[in-house]
C-alpha cells in the first residue's frame, strides 16, 4: 500500500568490521603496559621492587590520566598528551613511594586486586538485575579494595601473588580490547559501572574477555609453582642486616687484636707492676767494704774478726737481728 513505509532491516553491529582509528600515544602506552602486564602476570613477585614501582606509576598515571581528561583543568581542555604527561609525571611519583615504603606498595597491590574484584561481580550482576543507584558500586569497590588491602598487609606473599597474576592478566585484556575493538570492552565495564545503558557486546568481546581469567589462573600457577618458589621478599633486607652484623663484628675483633698487640697508635698501655722493696734490701755500707777487703786480701784477720761480729744486719720481716757474717763463707786466718 501507497504511504506505509518499508521496516528498516535491523543492523547486526558485530557484522560490521570495527573501524581502528589508533592514535600514537594510546597505541605507544597500551604497548607498554602490554610488556608489563606479562611482567605482572608470570614474574610478579619474583620482582618485587619492579613490580611496587609499576603498581603505584600505573596507578596514579591511570587516575590522574583519566581526571585531566575527562574535566576540565584551571578552565582549559587539556590535550591528549598534556594529560599523559602530568599523568605520567605523578605516577612516577607514587610509583617511587610504593617501591621506598614497602607496606604502601603491599596496601596499593591488594587494593588493586580489590578492585578487579569488585569490578567483575558488578559487571557479572548488571546483566541480571538493575542497580537502583550509584552509591552501591562505589561501596562495593571501595569495601573490596580496602579489605584486600588489609588482607595484603597480613599474607603478603599470598596476596602479592595473586594481585599480580590478576592485574597482569587485566592489562594485557585491556590491551588487546584496544588493538582489536578500540576499547570496546573497556567502554561497556565503564557503563556498566556508572549505571548507563551500553550495547550487548559481540562475540569477539567476549572472547577478549575470556583472556582475563584464563591468564590469571595461568600466572597463578606459574609464580606458585616456579618463579615464586623458594624466594622470599624479605631475604633482601635480612641478609643486608646480616652483612651489616658481620661486618661490626670483625670490625670489633680487630680493633680488640691491635689494643693487646698494641700495634694500634694512640692505644694505652699497661704499666709493669713496680717490684715492692723493703728497707733491709739495702746493705750496709761497712758490710760491703769488709767483702772488698775479703776479696782483695788487703784487710787483718783481728780488723776482719771484729768487723764480722759486731757487723748486724736487721730482718725486718721476722723482727729479729742477724749477724751478716752468718750467709758469708768463714774468713781464711793468716798466722
Amino acid at each position: 500500500m501507497e504511504g506505509t513505509e518499508a521496516p528498516t532491516p535491523e543492523v547486526n553491529v558485530c557484522a560490521l568490521e570495527v573501524e581502528r582509528k589508533y592514535e600514537v600515544v594510546p597505541a605507544i602506552i597500551c604497548s607498554m603496559c602490554f610488556l608489563f602486564g606479562i611482567i605482572y602476570c608470570f614474574f610478579g613477585y619474583r620482582c618485587f621492587k619492579a613490580v611496587m614501582f609499576l603498581s603505584g606509576l600505573m596507578f596514579g598515571s591511570v587516575v590522574i590520566f583519566l581526571l585531566c581528561h575527562r574535566e576540565r583543568v584551571l578552565d582549559t581542555e587539556l590535550s591528549v598528551e598534556a594529560s599523559a604527561g602530568i599523568s605520567l609525571g605523578i605516577g612516577l611519583l607514587c610509583g617511587l613511594v610504593t617501591m621506598l615504603v614497602r607496606s604502601v606498595g603491599l596496601f596499593m597491590t591488594g587494593l588493586l586486586l580489590g578492585l578487579q574484584l569488585a569490578i567483575a561481580a558488578l559487571v557479572a550482576t548488571s546483566h541480571f538485575c538493575t542497580l537502583g543507584t550509584v552509591w552501591v558500586p562505589l561501596g562495593t569497590l571501595l569495601g573490596a579494595g580496602v579489605l584486600c588491602a588489609v588482607l595484603a598487609l597480613q599474607w603478603q606473599k599470598l596476596l602479592t601473588v595473586l594481585s599480580t597474576a590478576v592485574f597482569g592478566a587485566a592489562v594485557v585484556t585491556a590491551c588487546a580490547d584496544y588493538f582489536v575493538e578500540t576499547f570496546a570492552l573497556a567502554t561497556h565495564v565503564y557503563d556498566c559501572l556508572r549505571l548507563s545503558p551500553s550495547p550487548p557486546l559481540c562475540w569477539y568481546s567476549w572472547v577478549i574477555l575470556a583472556i582475563w581469567p584464563a591468564l590469571g589462573l595461568m600466572g597463578i600457577l606459574v609464580q606458585w609453582n616456579l618463579t615464586a618458589d623458594g624466594f622470599s621478599h624479605t631475604e633482601v633486607i635480612v641478609s643486608r642486616r646480616q652483612k651489616k652484623v658481620q661486618l661490626m663484628r670483625i670490625r670489633q675483633r680487630e680493633a680488640k687484636k691491635r689494643q693487646q698487640s698494641g700495634s694500634q697508635p694512640g692505644s694505652y698501655r699497661r704499666k709493669a707492676t713496680p717490684i715492692k722493696r723493703y728497707a733491709g734490701d739495702i746493705l750496709a755500707p761497712s758490710y760491703l767494704q769488709s767483702l772488698r777487703e775479703r776479696q782483695m786480701g788487703t784487710g787483718t784477720s783481728l780488723s776482719s774478726l771484729g768487723t764480722a761480729n759486731h757487723t748486724m744486719d736487721y730482718d725486718f720481716e721476722t723482727g729479729s737481728t742477724v749477724p751478716l757474717t752468718a750467709a758469708v763463707a768463714a774468713p781464711v786466718i793468716r798466722v
